[in-house]
Parts: C-alpha cells; sequence; structure tokens
C-alpha cells in the first residue's frame, strides 16, 4: 500500500505505510480492553506492583493503550534501525525503514551474501531490541520515585506502560528468532548454513525450513484465533517462496547479460507512428506481442503497448494513428548489463520490456532517443523466464553450484 515519509534517522527516509495507520488503533484498543488481565501479569511475573483499579476508569485505559502502542512501534523502529546501522556499516545502502501491519521492514539495496555480514544484520535487530527492553525495564524500576509526587493514576501508568514495553521488547527479540525464515532467525540460519554450502542452496533450505514454521504459525493462529499471527504466517511463507525464487535466479543468470537474451534490433517486430490503432491490436492479435518499438525512418521514436491502445473506443480506432497513443519517455537498459539487473528493473518499475540502447544508463529517455545510442534490441519478462527456465532445464548452468562456500 502507499507509504509516505515522516523523517529520517542517520540518513535513513522512515516511511508509514498506510497499513500502520490501520493497525495502531487496533492495537492500541486491544491493549486497553486487555489492560486488566495484562497488569495482573506483569504483577505476577515482574513483581509490578500495579494497582490496577485507577487504570479501568474512563478513558484511561484507551489512553495508556494508544501510548503502549505507540511504544511498542518505537521499540520496532530502533529493532529495524539496529539492521540498518550494521548493513550501512558493511557498505549496504538503506532506501527506507517502512513502519507497516505487520511491524517495520528495513528496505536493503541488496542483500549481503557473505555469512558473515548477514550474520551480524540479522542479529543487530533483537540486539536491539533486548536492549530496549533492559532500558525500559531500567526505567520501570526508577518509577516508584514519582511515588507522593504524581497523582495514582499517572504513577501506575507509567508501571503499567513501562513494565508491558520492558516485556514486550524482549518477546519480540526471541519470537524474531525463531528460524522462519526471511524473519531474523531465519536469516541467521542461512548465514550459518552458508558456512559450508552455496548461498543459494543455503537460502533454499533456510526457506524450507522457514514456510515450516510459516505453517505451524497458521495452524497455532487459527486454533487461538489469532489474526494477526495468522496474517504474520501468511506473509513469512509468501517472502519465503519469494526470496528463494530471487536467488535461484540471481544464481542462474551470474555472467549472463542483456545481449545473451534479448530479441536483436533486425529481428524485432516494429510499428511505424502513421500505423491505426486498429491495424496495431490486429497485429497484435495475430503476432501475439502486447508492445511495438516505432520506428519512423530507421528512427526509434517511441513505445507502444496494448494499455496505450485500449486508451482508444474501439469504434474510433481507425481515426487515431500509433504516433497519437505512443510512449516517448522509454525505459532502457544497455546491452552489457545483467540479465537480473534488468529483471529487478521492471519489477521495480511495474512494466513488462526493456529497450536495449548502446549506451544506455539506465534512465528514461525523452525527445529523440537515437541522441543516447541505436536501437539494439529488446528484452520482455517472458525472455528472461524463458531463459531461466532453458538454463535450469538443460544444466547449461547449475544454479546450486554458482555460488562458492564462503572461507
Amino acid at each position: 500500500m502507499k507509504s509516505f515519509r515522516i523523517g529520517s534517522l542517520f540518513g535513513i527516509p522512515i516511511k508509514l505505510d498506510l497499513t500502520f495507520l490501520l493497525i495502531l488503533p487496533i492495537f492500541a484498543y486491544l491493549i486497553g480492553a486487555q489492560l486488566e488481565p495484562v497488569a495482573e501479569i506483569l504483577n505476577e511475573l515482574m513483581g509490578a506492583g500495579i494497582v490496577i483499579a485507577p487504570l479501568t476508569e474512563g478513558t484511561t485505559p484507551w489512553i495508556l493503550g494508544l501510548v503502549a502502542a505507540i511504544g511498542l512501534f518505537v521499540g520496532v523502529l530502533l529493532h529495524e534501525l539496529g539492521h540498518s546501522l550494521v548493513a550501512q556499516r558493511y557498505g549496504f545502502p538503506i532506501d527506507s525503514i517502512t513502519l507497516w501491519l505487520f511491524g517495520g521492514i528495513a528496505a536493503l539495496s541488496e542483500m549481503p551474501e557473505d555469512w558473515r555480514k548477514e550474520f551480524n544484520i540479522a542479529i543487530a535487530g533483537p540486539i536491539v531490541s533486548i536492549l530496549v527492553g533492559v532500558v525500559t525495564y531500567g526505567l520501570f524500576l526508577l518509577t516508584p520515585v514519582l511515588e507522593g509526587v504524581a497523582p495514582t493514576t499517572v504513577l501506575n501508568g507509567t508501571l503499567f506502560v513501562l513494565a508491558y514495553l520492558a516485556f514486550l521488547n524482549v518477546a519480540l527479540a526471541i519470537f524474531n528468532m525463531l528460524p522462519a525464515f526471511p524473519m531474523d532467525g531465519g536469516r541467521v540460519l542461512r548465514a550459518l548454513l552458508a558456512r559450508n554450502q552455496s548461498y543459494t542452496r543455503a537460502t533454499q533450505q533456510a526457506a524450507g525450513i522457514g514456510k515450516f514454521f510459516a505453517v505451524l504459525m497458521g495452524i497455532f493462529g487459527l486454533f487461538t484465533f489469532n489474526i494477526i499471527l495468522i496474517g504474520i504466517a501468511v506473509f513469512v511463507y509468501i517472502a519465503a517462496s519469494s526470496e528463494a525464487q530471487q536467488v535461484v535466479i540471481k544464481a542462474a543468470f551470474t555472467d549472463v547479460t542483456v545481449s545473451d537474451i534479448m530479441t536483436a534490433a533486425p529481428d524485432l517486430d516494429t510499428v511505424s507512428p502513421d500505423t491505426t490503432v486498429a491495424e496495431l491490436v490486429q497485429r497484435m492479435f495475430s503476432e501475439r506481442h502486447t508492445g511495438y518499438p516505432v520506428v519512423e525512418d530507421g528512427r526509434l521514436v517511441g513505445l507502444v503497448t496494448l494499455d496505450d491502445a485500449q486508451q482508444i473506443q474501439p469504434v474510433e480506432r481507425d481515426a487515431h494513428h500509433v504516433e497519437d497513443v505512443m510512449t516517448t519517455e522509454l525505459e532502457t537498459v544497455a546491452p552489457n548489463a545483467d540479465a537480473m539487473d534488468a529483471l529487478e528493473r521492471m519489477q521495480r518499475e511495474r512494466i513488462g520490456r526493456l529497450l536495449v540502447v548502446d549506451d544506455a544508463e539506465g534512465e528514461k529517455l525523452q525527445g529523440d532517443p537515437t541522441e543516447n545510442g541505436d536501437l539494439v534490441g529488446l528484452i520482455t519478462r517472458t525472455d528472461v523466464m524463458t531463459a531461466l527456465n532453458i538454463i535450469q532445464q538443460s544444466g547449461a548452468v547449475e544454479p546450486m553450484q554458482s555460488s562458492q562456500p564462503a572461507d
């Protein structure tokens, strides 16, 4: 969902996802609604000495629920900041930290394949959570100095929030250390597995264990009617599958460039700017293409896709031409670029194809594209996935052996 920036820490943009704005009041409500039994547990486990009666009056439970919920997400933010600062120390830029439905995500520009680096980055978050828990517990121990100074409700409310956050931050660290890849514990597991085997195989094994734990969490969530745990289980399962697939693809495309799998310019089907939209749609149907480079007098002038053609009503397509609907801001890639980079670019930009242009620098071309180099081909998501299937099935490249074990 859409996210927006609220500031930055250590040069890292901090964002809030819209789902965060939905879950925060839910957490506040749940904490407020369960304040009395939770306070009793804290009194039992931590000897908190919380006088519960004043906290259950009026709007006090909901105020304390909101404060505790905000405190919880601050702890999550610090957890992700722990990952981020260690990653930056190793030279991996952090695009952003986003707070969302299930906590927080630190978006690393790329994942380290050195097991020691991944281990240190992964373990940093839980360590920070434990430190936050310890600091919060220290403040909790100092709270009795307010006795006789602050009103009873403020004193007991402070005791409740600090004890609650001390307990939850430690619990967060323990939960994150479950070997459910791609959670922190799963990444620690992958790092340890990668000590003696390839990064790709270690990822597949960690992902398999992660999906197993996701199933267990989902079953437990169903039996306990815990919707949040079920949601986390689904997220973990999907994320584990996705990252494992990405790593296998990256291994398969080691040393494979765009020029190796693109459709070369002489073999490209192109259209001219004066082609009618009706003719374009007919060609798309008969040739089974959904996009064409637009060429005029040997010059690349644009790109037209099925989405562009659909902007024109069927009854008006004979009266409109390709030049009326084509795109002139062109997403390009150089022929010597990595095939994996091209795929990631298409996924990031949510497009199905890239024009391959000499001297392209991975930016949009505006105006006359020939000023930035000649069109040498076209690469699509289908080209990449077809190449991947051929590589894997032919054994031309063994993804399982493409990464060497770290020393």
